[in-house]
């Protein structure tokens, strides 16, 4: 669907998500052996946004299948 259409678009979604990755992914490449609580507890958060923000892009891009579902994965 498109903002032309009035409805989500996805394209910012997606956007956001691939940024929320790169984040946890420079994270992760500041932890080194042994990281301690807080370095834990961000990484957490940072995979929960990560999470969120693909969950979202996923029921945006479900809107436009068959049934208003995304399929499940065959892996």
């Amino acid at each position: 669907m498109s903002e032309q259409q009035g409805g989500p678009a996805v394209g910012p979604t997606l956007s956001e998500w691939r940024k929320a990755r790169e984040e946890t992914e420079r994270h992760l490449t500041t932890g080194t052996a042994p990281v301690d609580g807080e370095w834990v507890q961000r990484l957490s958060d940072l995979l929960a946004t990560e999470r969120s923000w693909q969950d979202q892009y996923t029921e945006l891009l479900a809107l436009g299948s068959s049934g208003g579902q995304f399929p499940s994965s065959n892996r």
